[in-house]
């Protein structure tokens, strides 16, 4: 009993529907009527003599669309100044390229001129410790004297050892001492690994 009257139920449900949809279909085909009844008698819509339908705005519509207005200008500003903006990081950006290029042209530059010196340096330093070298070593070792110990090490470390022996060996016990030590100390600090 229970499953016919659901069954009547669900009918009932079914033809509410159906009603509701046919009455809504021919109120949108009542309202399609009257719109083609309303439209000119010749069936041209595009008639040119026809004048245009004017919009009535009301005074929220009117304040709606000049705050539109002048956000769309602020809009425009801001786009404007952005772009200047652009431009001019654009501007600086090839400003610090520039700069970086001729930076790192004058580090090139430097590091040549630092690479020459120093080889004229070297070459300066092999040429006089062959003359302290050919010398006699009692001669040598007066000038020696009057060195400080460690560029007097550093003379007496590019020699060979014969050479630095004999020079070593004519200065005082003091100076001989300090540029030993300066000798020996030398690579003291150096790593072992």
């Amino acid at each position: 009993m229970a499953s016919v009257k659901s069954s009547r139920s669900i009918k009932g449900v079914l033809t509410l529907i159906f009603v509701m949809l046919l009455a809504s279909g021919s109120l949108r085909l009542g309202s399609i009527g009257i719109a083609v009844a309303s439209s000119p008698a010749d069936g041209d819509i595009f008639a040119s003599d026809a004048e245009p339908a004017q919009c009535m705005t009301d005074a929220e519509t009117a304040a709606l669309m000049e705050m539109l207005k002048t956000r769309a200008a602020q809009q425009d500003e801001v786009e404007a100044q952005q772009s200047e903006r652009q431009l001019v990081l654009a501007k600086m950006e090839a400003d610090v390229m520039a700069n970086l290029a001729r930076v790192e042209d004058a580090e090139h530059r430097l590091a040549e001129t630092i690479n020459d010196v120093s080889s004229a340096s070297l070459d300066d330093i092999g040429q006089l410790t062959s003359v302290y070298q050919s010398m006699k070593p009692k001669a040598a070792a007066q000038l020696f004297e009057q060195m400080s110990a460690e560029f007097a090490a550093g003379f007496l470390g590019e020699m060979p050892p014969a050479s630095a022996a004999g020079i070593l060996s004519a200065l005082s016990a003091e100076k001989a001492y300090a540029v030993s030590v300066v000798l020996a100390g030398r690579n003291a600090n150096a790593p072992s690994e």
